[in-house]
């Protein structure tokens, strides 16, 4: 990919260097053969090994890899050349004693610069783009390096930029499917990003992400039987790709293939609540209210403080007319977005819930009772009436003392108020 230039005649000044080094390979492997029985040199067969045998799957001679150096494949093969590095050292430091100080400088430096070089390389892995920027610094030429920075670039709605080395990928590298395919989703123009996606799947054909990505334009474009086609081959390709089920569900016309289609998402997908939401936001456009409550609560049961799951109950509970469970959903609501903002605990969601339910149930009971005392014993003149109407208005007298008799008659004559808006008043203060 641009890494390193590739070897494409006899007469290139590298194949020196590798006859060479396979050549001393071979020389240290054979006096490690040799003194195998009796075990001469342990630390140099230990460090072959570590060296030679870890790297060979990365070498591009057993099976085709993607990569020709990588960090992560030379982590074993360094504990092999520092195995041989420190072998060789005290090798020398017991076999030329005369030199002894010229070797210890040697190591002295040899560590410094080791420890410098490891040190500015952890600043290049401090995030995603540091390390991003300095590969691209290092390798300019790499078609890979200027497509993982364009994802970079897209992720962060930088897309301009994002094209550019998109677009440099390709030059260095034609037929690189994936940066085909990416470089067509931030495209405006509908026919140049068909071609894009044309491209990602003539250079590769199983590209599920070509596909749907594909038919999703066709579906924007009118063109539906070419999206559906596109559809359907994504899904040949990915069974379990979600994201073509809903795709294809709204090309249908027909309300039981679009219900097979989401039920399938939705089997497909048992964790996701995203999923078993929006099936039960198109139950609830139908009509279906029982069965879209079952899939808004079994999305609360995945993931118990997702939004539109909370929006989608309290919109099929208005809708069935149940008043009471409505105002339930909306005091948990309630308490997990003040959990969210470290107001309370989620632990204790369900015992506040019950507790002000308790409390708001009283002070409703108190309004029944006032409705009760206030209005229909005001005019009776029974003893036992007087004397509950008598108790009401001491109560109410303790309460205000301060209030003056037109105050308390305003009282009497106030009008009634439905406990449930009572409810509401008293959460919102």
């Amino acid at each position: 990919m641009g890494s390193i230039p590739l070897v494409t005649s006899i007469s290139d000044s590298r194949n020196i260097m590798t006859i060479l080094m396979i050549g001393l390979t071979f020389l240290l492997t054979l006096r490690c053969l040799q003194d195998f029985d009796n075990q001469k040199h342990p630390s140099m067969v230990l460090g072959l090994m570590l060296l030679i045998i870890p790297f060979l799957p990365a070498t591009n001679i057993l099976v085709t890899v993607g990569f020709v150096v990588a960090e992560r494949v030379l982590y074993i093969p360094s504990l092999g050349s520092i195995v041989l590095t420190v072998y060789g050292i005290q090798i020398l430091w017991y076999s030329w004693t005369s030199q002894r100080q010229t070797i210890a400088c040697f190591v002295v430096l040899l560590l410094a610069t080791g420890c410098m070089r490891t040190i500015a390389r952890n600043r290049d892995w401090r995030s995603r783009e540091s390390l991003l920027r300095a590969g691209l610094t290092t390798l300019p030429q790499n078609a890979k390096m200027h497509y993982n920075y364009a994802n970079f670039l897209r992720d962060t709605n930088k897309f301009e930029l994002a094209k550019a080395h998109y677009y440099t990928a390709l030059k260095l590298w034609p037929s690189y499917a994936s940066a085909h395919n990416n470089l067509g989703t931030l495209l405006n123009y509908s026919h140049e990003a068909e071609h894009h996606f044309l491209e990602a799947i003539k250079y590769s054909s199983d590209h599920v992400n070509a596909h749907y990505n594909l038919g999703q334009l066709y579906r924007k474009m009118n063109r539906t039987t070419e999206s559906e086609m596109m559809l359907k081959r994504c899904i040949d390709l990915e069974p379990t790709f979600a994201p073509a089920y809903v795709e294809l569900a709204r090309l249908q016309d027909n309300d039981l293939n679009i219900l097979k289609l989401l039920r399938r998402v939705v089997e497909l997908n048992p964790n996701d609540p995203y999923f078993c939401a929006a099936f039960g936001y198109w139950l609830f456009k139908k009509g279906l209210y029982e069965e879209s409550l079952r899939h808004y609560h079994r999305s609360l049961q995945i993931s118990p403080t997702y939004k539109e799951a909370f929006i989608g109950v309290a919109r099929v509970l208005r809708k069935l007319g149940q008043s009471s469970r409505l105002f339930q959903i909306v005091t948990r609501w309630q308490l997990i977005h003040r959990n969210s903002s470290n107001e309370i605990k989620l632990s204790h969601v369900y015992l506040l819930g019950w507790s002000l339910r308790s409390e708001l149930t009283s002070k409703a009971k108190a309004y029944d009772v006032y409705y009760e005392f206030g209005n229909s014993y005001l005019n009776t003149g029974t003893t036992e009436n007087c004397s509950l109407k008598e108790k009401w208005l001491k109560q109410k007298r303790n309460k205000t003392s301060s209030r003056s008799s037109k105050g308390e008659e305003k009282i009497r004559t106030t009008k009634y108020v439905s406990p449930f808006i009572v409810h509401h008043l008293l959460d919102s203060l």
